[in-house]
C-alpha cells in the first residue's frame, strides 16, 4: 500500500477577465480602507489569493493596476454624475437630495475622492485628462437632453456640478473630522448643499 502523500487538488485556472475584476475590486477596497499607499500588487494579490507576479501578467506593473483602477472609478463616477443629472431634470420633489446622495456616495464609498487626492498630491496631473474629457462629454450629453424651454441653463448646470462635486470631494476626505469638531450630524454637508443648490437654478 502506497504511503505517498496525496497531491493537492489543482486550482482551476481563472478566466483573465475574472482576475482583472477581482483584482480591481480588491484594489478599490484597499484604496477606500487604507488610502493610496495600500494599493500594491502584493496586497491586492494577497486579497484574491494570487502572487504579485501573476498580477503583473494581467496588468503589466503596479502603475498598470493603478491606471485600470482609475478608469474603473472614473466610469463609476461618470455613471453616478449622469444619474444625478437625470434627477436634476426630473420633476420629482425628492430628486435633488437623491442626486446629492448619489454624488457624495460615489466620492466616499466609491473611492473617487481618495483617487483624485492621490493624483493631485503625486503631481502627475496629466492623469486628470481622462476625467476632464469625460466630464466635458457628460455635460455635452446633458445639454442635448435639456428641453428647449428649460430654465436651467448649461452655465448654471455646470456650476451645480462644480458645487456638488467640490463639496462631495471635501466631505469624503475630511468631512468626518470637521463634523466631529463642530458637533454636526453625519449628513450635515449634504443638507447644506441641498439648501444652497437651488440658488444655482
Amino acid at each position: 500500500m502506497s504511503t505517498e502523500p496525496a497531491k493537492p487538488a489543482r486550482r482551476p485556472r481563472r478566466n483573465p477577465d475574472e482576475v482583472r475584476r477581482l483584482a480591481l475590486e480588491a484594489a478599490r477596497a484597499c484604496l477606500v480602507e487604507a488610502g493610496p499607499g495600500a494599493v500594491t500588487l502584493q496586497e491586492v494579490g494577497r486579497r484574491i489569493g494570487m502572487t504579485h507576479v501573476n498580477l503583473i501578467h494581467h496588468f503589466g506593473s503596479a502603475a498598470g493596476l493603478q491606471t485600470a483602477l482609475m478608469a474603473m472609478i472614473l466610469c463609476d463616477l461618470n455613471a453616478a454624475l449622469g444619474e444625478a443629472i437625470t434627477r436634476i431634470l426630473s420633476d420629482d420633489p425628492l430628486a435633488q437630495r437623491e442626486m446629492i446622495d448619489i454624488v457624495f456616495d460615489a466620492y466616499s464609498q466609491g473611492g473617487a475622492a481618495k483617487l483624485a487626492a492621490w493624483i493631485a498630491i503625486s503631481g502627475d496631473t496629466d492623469r486628470f485628462e481622462p476625467i476632464r474629457l469625460s466630464i466635458q462629454a457628460l455635460v455635452r450629453e446633458i445639454e442635448k437632453r435639456l428641453p428647449p424651454n428649460s430654465e436651467l441653463s448649461i452655465g448654471r448646470l455646470k456650476s451645480s456640478i462644480l458645487f456638488i462635486a467640490h463639496n462631495a470631494f471635501a466631505d469624503a476626505l475630511i468631512g468626518g473630522f470637521m463634523r466631529d469638531a463642530l458637533d454636526r450630524e453625519p449628513d450635515a454637508t449634504r443638507k447644506m448643499v441641498a439648501r444652497l443648490l437651488p440658488s444655482f437654478y
